[in-house]
């Protein structure tokens, strides 16, 4: 991809699901995009629908951030072409489903680091020539699960607690510098999400959940407009506020009720 005139995106874990819905988006505004995910076939295949429809260059970029040298690589490689990422997207993520101690060890270091670590790294390599540039945006997907404990599922509960605190502390040290950063707060999507969790049959996902365009749309609002929290859907909203005020012991049991699987018919 040469050097190009217009705004350049990085969405990671663009693949599919929120990801890719936010990708699609960038590119119907004309931004040039960087794809990241690990499917070479499926990157590929967007590239060139992209590419054909839109009329952008694509990139695209197979890496696992789960690789210690990820996130540098990816950072190298642009660098050494010259490009400027004026918005960032951390999409990248998944679950792990089951209690902590029965659980893969090293899948859920796996998670941390891609949940965490590469989404960090990301920001703090690009982040330095945004704000030298005095301009750029950052949107960090998180999940209304960053909002309590989540037993059954408590690593990735913690990891997006982290993306939101973070994601909030940047908002604030990067006012009035021409940098936003934004953090997008989902909760039950419709992706593949639950399935590669291993969650498919928990009570969480018995209700009605939002379509992953609409959850797009609106981190995408809210991204151009530098919105620092962005929680889709009133029912997500009214469950962020009844736990703040919810007496702390009681969340744990709570959230393990819902996460419970169903019983089978």
């Amino acid at each position: 991809m040469p050097v190009s005139p217009t705004p350049v995106a990085l969405i990671t874990g663009a693949s599919s699901g929120i990801g890719y819905e936010l990708a699609k988006l960038l590119a119907q505004d004309h931004h040039d995009l960087v794809l990241v995910a690990r499917n070479t076939a499926k990157l590929a295949e967007i590239a060139r629908d992209f590419q054909e429809r839109y009329h952008i260059h694509v990139r695209v970029i197979v890496k696992d951030l789960a690789a210690p040298t990820a996130a540098r690589e990816i950072f190298d490689e642009l660098q050494a072409d010259g490009v400027f990422v004026e918005m960032l997207v951390n999409n990248a993520g998944f679950g792990v489903y089951g209690l902590f101690a029965q659980t893969d060890l090293q899948r859920n270091l796996d998670m941390i680091a891609v949940n965490v670590t590469s989404l960090t790294e990301l920001t703090g390599l690009l982040l330095a020539r945004m704000l030298k540039e005095k301009r750029g945006r950052i949107l960090n997907v998180a999940s209304t699960a960053g909002f309590q404990p989540g037993p059954l599922m408590s690593v990735y509960y913690a990891s997006k607690a982290f993306v939101v605190s973070f994601s909030e502390a940047l908002a604030n040290e990067t006012q009035g510098s021409g940098v936003t950063v934004s953090c997008l707060c989902p909760g039950p999507t419709e992706t593949n999400f639950q399935q590669h969790a291993g969650m498919h049959r928990s009570k969480l996902f018995e209700h009605a959940m939002i379509d992953a365009s609409a959850v797009a749309l609106a981190g995408y609002r809210g991204l151009r407009k530098g919105t620092p929290l962005i929680i889709p859907g009133f029912r997500n909203n009214l469950l962020v506020q009844v736990v703040r005020f919810a007496p702390r012991r009681l969340i744990p049991r709570v959230v393990r009720a819902m996460q419970e699987r169903r019983r089978k018919p």
